[in-house]
Order: structure tokens, then C-alpha cells, then sequence
């Protein structure tokens, strides 16, 4: 472990207690509405607001502590909030909003996904699947888009070539996740790098040696379950080359590590040219395309600015100590850190269902354990995005699986045992830190 400057806080267990409270709350209620009253339509995790729960959290963090006054306990919030690095991640989410709108708008989702399928032989329509929600997710930084683009395409597949309807399904969930796990302007790379102060391609290169294995032995076993199978038929797919340009241009712009703010400013404008002269775009459709865009966002800005307020109070009660103390009961390695940052981030993302808020929440307890270990923060940010994005494309109760399964007319538990890329991409995980150097 590397000699780092401790701050002279007591370990106190009880200063964790907000966590557990929204952990009571969030998952409580998703439990309870998912599994006891079924009326919720399969989304019984998303009946309570998690904006809610944090908040309640945060009174509770309030609460505690008595020998700060309110006011100091303000303060501490104010500069948890006020850190450069959330600063730039609040921005970020905005722009990149705004360019998911404007994109959406535009139709270049559809345009993209149409040239790819164009381009790809019948018989390597299920490995062609992946690879291209593989390109959209990076492209787009969504994972959840991709799946409700890319779904209704691979059950027609799996129709009209007699392949597993859940293989196929499963097929782009793993792709969407590769994408979202690797892509610039994802709200999980955002948050990950952002809160580790760390640039998005040294992160994206510490990634990429772990997902690239997993996604080409992905591809080698769709080809292998579906290469002495029929050939599917993709039809004829309808697209216009100028409104995919913007996001080629986006992902080159962003894989040689150009500033994330030139990205998708740049991705804006041209989504703005190519939707006026290749599509419907104008320019009211398209400043309200971006309003809308932003707005999807609020909660997870909304989220930020809760935990890291929350984080602060925790952190000068002595929470992140606590935590602190049990890592260094079991393990006495850096190696041990890496593994207890893995299984925190993924237990999060297990009680959230949702990735970006579990990073948001284990990343300030993650960096103190990076600092404590000595962990390179590159590390750390890989395994935020990654061990999130894994446990989010497996657990059956999460947006990713629902919309899939809704959208395939088939129960979410049936994907689970075709996601191939999610548990490659854990054993690969697990590989990088036995095989890192302590």
C-alpha cells in the first residue's frame, strides 16, 4: 500500500447509516412492487423516485452528527458539490443531452443502425447484431437507446431465420453494453472518469484490454451457434449516409482523445446541418429537440448533486473510514482494494438498477480506497464503468433487460442465460486484477 495522507477522522460505522436508508427505500419498494404487488407493469424498480430516496438520505445525513451545526454541515456540502471534477461532469451531462436529442430528432439512430445492417451478410446477421450495437452504443452513449433501436431488428432476425429469439435479444443487450462501457459520452464514463480525475482515453484504454477480449470471443461463439443455421434476410434497409456522418464523426473525434466538450459540440452542429439538409430537422424542432434532451438528464444531474452532498457529511463522519477498516480486515493488498472497489460498485448497481447512480455512489468510497492502496485512479475508473455496466446488462429487473424483453415480447430471466459478452467481460475483470502487479 502506498503511504498517503490520512485525515484525522475516527472510523464510524452509524455516519453510513444514509446509504442504508435509501438502500432500504429504493430497494425496498423496487422489491416490494416488482415481486409482491404486480401491478407495476415490470418496472417495479422505478415506482420510487431514486431523487427521492436520496433526498430522504440526505436528511438522515443531516441528522446526524451533532457537533456540526447546519451551517457547517452546509459547508461541507457546498465544497463536496462544488469539486472542479463534478463541476465538468454537471456540464457534460448537459451537452450530451442536448446532443442525444438533436440526434434522435434528426434520425440518426435509425439511419446509422440501417447502413450497418446494410452492409452485413445474412448469415452473420446475429455476430453482425452485436458489432453494430457495439458501434451505436459508443457512437451514442446509451445503451438503453440502442436496445430500443436495435431489438425489434434482431427479433425480426430471429424470425426470419429460425435463430433463439433470446439468443439475438441477449445479442444486442451485450453489444449495447460494450458500447456504453467504452463510449466518450456515456453518463457512466462521465462519472466514472470525472469523479476519479481521470482523462476518458487513458480510462478507455484500461477498459478496452479488458472488454476487447470478451467481445471477440462474443462474436466467435455467435458465429459458432448460428453460422450452420439459416441465413437471415435484413430486407431492405432505408437510410441516409449524411445523417449516420455525425456520428462517425463523433467517435473518431472522441477515440483520438479530443476534449469531450469540442465532441459534442461539434456532433450538434453537424446533426444540426446534416437534419436540415438530409431530414425534417428545422430550426425550431431542433433547439426543442436539445431542450428535450437536456431535460432527460435533470435527475441524473439532480442525483449528483444529492450524493455528493451526501458523500461529504458520510465522509466527515467518519463513513468512508469505516468502510476503510473492513477492506483492510480482509485484505492487506492493492489487488484486495481492486477487488473490494469491484464488489462495492457492483452490490450498488445490484440495489439501484441503474449504473450511472451506482458509480455516483461508490465513487467518492472508491477513490479514498484507490488512494489508500495505491491504485493507479485509471484503474479505479475502469472498474467503476466496467463492474457497473456488467452487473447492469445481467440483472433481469434493470431498464436495459425490461425494455429488451418488452420490446421481444419475452420475460427478462430468459435473456439472462445467452448474455455471453456481460459474463466474459466479469472473467476478464476478475483476470486484470489477479494478473495486476502489486
Amino acid at each position: 500500500m502506498s503511504e498517503t495522507k490520512k485525515e484525522n477522522v475516527t472510523a464510524n460505522p452509524k455516519a453510513l447509516l444514509p446509504i442504508l436508508v435509501f438502500l432500504l427505500l429504493y430497494l425496498g419498494t423496487g422489491i416490494y412492487f416488482e415481486y409482491v404487488d404486480k401491478n407495476s407493469d415490470g418496472m417495479g424498480f422505478y415506482i420510487m423516485s431514486v431523487v427521492v430516496a436520496f433526498g430522504i438520505a440526505l436528511i438522515v445525513a443531516f441528522m446526524q452528527n451533532r457537533k456540526l451545526d447546519f451551517g457547517e454541515k452546509i459547508h461541507i456540502c457546498s465544497k463536496g458539490i462544488g469539486d472542479d471534477n463534478i463541476t465538468i461532469m454537471l456540464f457534460i451531462f448537459l451537452m450530451s443531452g442536448a446532443f442525444s436529442g438533436i440526434a434522435k430528432a434528426a434520425g440518426g439512430v435509425e439511419s446509422t443502425a440501417n447502413f450497418l445492417l446494410s452492409i452485413v451478410p445474412g448469415q452473420f446477421a446475429v455476430p453482425g447484431l452485436f458489432v453494430i450495437a457495439c458501434l451505436i452504443a459508443m457512437s451514442m452513449g446509451t445503451s438503453v437507446g440502442t436496445i430500443t433501436v436495435l431489438v425489434p431488428i434482431a427479433a425480426a432476425v430471429a424470425s426470419a431465420a429460425g435463430y433463439n429469439l433470446a439468443m439475438c435479444v441477449a445479442t444486442v443487450v451485450g453489444g449495447a453494453m460494450f458500447g456504453d462501457n467504452l463510449s466518450f459520452i456515456s453518463d457512466t464514463t462521465i462519472a466514472a472518469t470525472k469523479t476519479q480525475g481521470v482523462e476518458m482515453k487513458d480510462k478507455f484504454r484500461e477498459n478496452f484490454k479488458i472488454a476487447l477480449p470478451a467481445a471477440v470471443l462474443t462474436i466467435v461463439i455467435n458465429v459458432a451457434m448460428t453460422f450452420t443455421s439459416g441465413s437471415a434476410d435484413l430486407g431492405n434497409c432505408e437510410y441516409t449516409i449524411g445523417l449516420a456522418l455525425p456520428y462517425f464523426v463523433v467517435l473518431l473525434m472522441a477515440l483520438c482523445g479530443i476534449n469531450v466538450f469540442v465532441v459534442l459540440g461539434t456532433g450538434i452542429v453537424l446533426f444540426l446541418i446534416m437534419g436540415g439538409l438530409c431530414g425534417d430537422l428545422n430550426f425550431t424542432s431542433a433547439f426543442s429537440a436539445m431542450g428535450t434532451g437536456t431535460e432527460g438528464m435533470f435527475e441524473t444531474m439532480i442525483v449528483t448533486i444529492l450524493v455528493a452532498s451526501i458523500s461529504a457529511l458520510m465522509k466527515e463522519n467518519g463513513g468512508f473510514e469505516a468502510i476503510l477498516d473492513t477492506i483492510r480486515r480482509f485484505s492487506k493488498t492493492k489487488k484486495g482494494g481492486m477487488f473490494g472497489i469491484a464488489l462495492l460498485t457492483a452490490l450498488m448497481d445490484v440495489a439501484t438498477a441503474n449504473n450511472t447512480v451506482a458509480i455516483v455512489v461508490a465513487a467518492p468510497i472508491a477513490k479514498t480506497v484507490s488512494e489508500e492502496y495505491g491504485i493507479d485512479p485509471k484503474k479505479t475508473a475502469s472498474l467503476l464503468d466496467t463492474c457497473s455496466c456488467i452487473l447492469q446488462g445481467i440483472i433481469p429487473y434493470g431498464a436495459q433487460l425490461l425494455i429488451a424483453a418488452s420490446l421481444a415480447g419475452i420475460s427478462s430471466v430468459k435473456i439472462i442465460p445467452w448474455l455471453f459478452y456481460p459474463f466474459l467481460l466479469l472473467i476478464f475483470v476478475v483476470f486484470s486484477i489477479l494478473l495486476d502487479k502489486d
